[in-house]
């Protein structure tokens, strides 16, 4: 596979101005990627933008990427991140990279080209943890990060599992899952009377907090167990520990 080759014969293929061995190429108005080689020209780091099209991002995200790449496509991991990303007009502080079993790109017109590509795009460090398998890096990046939106808001990643028998809700998995941060402040607050009830949750960092309703708020943890904290503040925990 000569993945220069590859870059330079999709459609509407350009070079990327200001990097070297980089091009840009589209699939129509909505569309967009951009990719550069490795350093060893044998992989392909690629970008992909869907709507709105920003190359100077695509091109800062790619430079950063080969600079980190050692980092971000070693050791193995289905996703990764390196943070110290930055980018004029975008809060992202981090860029994240997924295998080709996460992404899949290519499989259907170049499968050749699938298995020496990573995808590449600009994230939040909160948003992943480093220590996903394969299925949760494949439900992050298909599923709850919107990579291809340069407009995206962070999700960080959060896993929780919870149980409330007053309104007879709670979740079938055996263990923690993945989940979305609205999910674990719509919990919190019905657990309020429900004895025996509990919600329990784990960041990226893999700190995990429980909390449940014994005639108070009770917060556990690694640190101990805490209480007397009113609903906002154990909501507001919930918040600050996910960026963490």
């Amino acid at each position: 596979m000569n993945v220069l080759t590859a870059l330079a014969g999709f459609p509407n293929a350009a070079p990327l101005a200001g990097l070297d061995r980089a091009w840009t190429w589209s699939l129509g108005p909505v569309l967009h990627f951009a990719g550069v080689a490795t350093a060893d020209g044998n992989r392909l780091l690629q970008t992909n933008q869907r709507g709105r099209h920003d190359e100077d991002l695509a091109r800062a995200v790619l430079a950063f990427a080969r600079r980190h790449e050692e980092t971000l496509i070693g050791g193995g991991r289905p996703i990764k991140a390196v943070r110290g990303f930055s980018a004029a007009g975008y809060a992202f502080d981090a860029v994240a990279a997924t295998a080709p079993a996460v992404h899949g790109h290519h499989r259907a017109q170049n499968p050749d080209l699938t298995t020496v590509t990573c995808i590449v795009f600009p994230a939040f460090t909160t948003e992943v943890s480093g220590r996903e398998s394969l299925e949760e890096a494949q439900a992050r990046y298909q599923k709850m990060l919107s990579p291809a939106e340069v407009g995206r808001e962070a999700v960080p990643f959060l896993k929780m599992s919870f149980d409330n028998p007053r309104t007879g809700g709670g979740s079938t998995n055996p263990g923690r899952a993945l989940a979305y941060p609205r999910t674990l402040r719509q919990e919190i607050p019905q657990l309020e009377g429900a004895s025996g009830g509990f919600v329990e949750r784990q960041n990226g960092t893999g700190e995990v907090w429980r909390v449940v309703w014994d005639g108070e708020w009770v917060l556990s943890g690694a640190e101990g167990e805490r209480r007397g904290m009113g609903l906002e503040e154990i909501l507001q925990f919930g918040d600050e520990t996910l960026r963490a």
